[in-house]
């Protein structure tokens, strides 16, 4: 199983004597995977569920389609 990915957002303090601070990004929800850790590069995927393959495809509109 892959690890979570951790994300960090940077943001700059107001004020006169402005800072730069790295501060956690919100966790994604329970279950939640980003397209790039299933497709890892590849432009489509076959996922095997219940039996049955289907194929994950990402478009070059940057969609996902999934068929059986």
């Amino acid at each position: 199983m892959t690890p979570p990915i951790r994300t960090l957002v940077l943001r700059r303090a107001a004020g006169p004597r402005a800072s730069l601070s790295l501060q956690p990004a919100p966790a994604p929800a329970p279950g939640c995977l980003d397209s790039t850790v299933l497709l890892r590069g590849a432009r489509e995927v076959l996922i095997r569920h219940g039996g049955e393959v289907y194929r994950l495809r990402h478009t070059r509109n940057d969609k996902l389609i999934l068929t059986k």
